[in-house]
């Protein structure tokens, strides 16, 4: 059990590479499946009305600016 107060040993560890090349992998892997994952259509909706909103919007705004 490390001592809370003691030398921070557990620091000075180090992961074998090919386990650093695993778990790379791993999370690269997950990463791209998330990345590719479909959008669901409710999102898509809701992306569409704040778009929208923003557009309604940013015309009058866009005004005030220049």
């Amino acid at each position: 059990m490390p001592d809370p107060g003691g030398d921070n040993d557990d620091l000075d560890m180090v992961l074998d590479p090919r386990v650093q090349e695993s778990i790379g992998r791993s999370l690269k892997a997950h990463y791209d499946d998330i990345v590719n994952a479909p959008i669901p259509d409710k999102f898509l909706v809701l992306l569409a009305q704040l778009e929208a909103t923003e557009q309604r919007a940013g015309g009058a705004s866009s005004h005030e600016c220049q």
